[in-house]
Parts: structure tokens; C-alpha cells; sequence
């Protein structure tokens, strides 16, 4: 369960998440919190990641290109990190099914 965090999720979830989703990073982790939406697509479908934002522009990538990468969209307006932190925790069965199913290629949590 690799999961890369985009820039507009704040990078303090990795240590909230890193027990749930262990292989949990951030663009920001591995110099990519300025690149664009397509630099971010193509490192992690390179690298085995599940994109996780609150990008548009992801949803629009998965229906054109499909999966991998699988992408995560959250869809709530401002959240807190805590806030941000208790949805993917809440979430976790569902992100876990979502993951292992490979006929999906885009969830929506709200």
C-alpha cells in the first residue's frame, strides 16, 4: 500500500498516517512539491504509488490514462490536518479494498 501524498495535503499526515499506510510519502519527500500534476502521475506510476489529493486534475488523468496509478481523490473543501488525518483513517477498510481491486482505478472520499 504505497501511497503518495500531492502537494495540497499538508506532509505532517506521513507521521499520522505512517502506522495505517506504512509506505506512505509525500511529493515533498522526494522533491517533487512544485512539479506538475504529470511529473507526479508518471513518478508514481513508475514507482508503484497510489496518488492521494485534492487535485481535479488527477480525476481528469485517471479517465484518460486509466490505472496504474490508482488515485485517491478527496473531495471535502478545507480540511485540517486532523481532519484530513481521521477521513483516511476512517477510510482505511475501504482504501485497503479499493487498492486490492484490479478493476479500480479511482476513489472518491468525502
Amino acid at each position: 500500500m504505497k501511497l503518495l501524498l500531492d502537494a495540497n495535503l499538508s506532509f505532517r499526515l506521513i507521521d499520522l498516517l505512517r502506522e495505517l499506510y506504512p509506505d506512505v510519502i509525500h511529493v515533498k519527500d522526494i522533491g517533487l512539491d512544485s512539479a506538475g500534476d504529470e511529473v507526479i502521475w508518471s513518478y508514481a506510476l513508475n514507482n508503484g504509488y497510489t496518488v492521494v489529493s485534492k487535485d481535479s486534475d488527477f480525476r481528469h488523468l485517471s479517465f484518460v490514462h486509466g490505472a496504474p496509478p490508482k488515485v485517491i481523490s478527496i473531495k471535502r473543501g478545507q480540511l485540517s490536518t486532523q481532519d484530513c488525518f481521521g477521513l483516511l483513517q476512517r477510510s482505511h477498510e475501504r482504501i485497503v479494498s479499493f487498492l486490492n481491486d484490479e478493476k479500480e482505478c479511482f476513489l472518491v472520499l468525502d
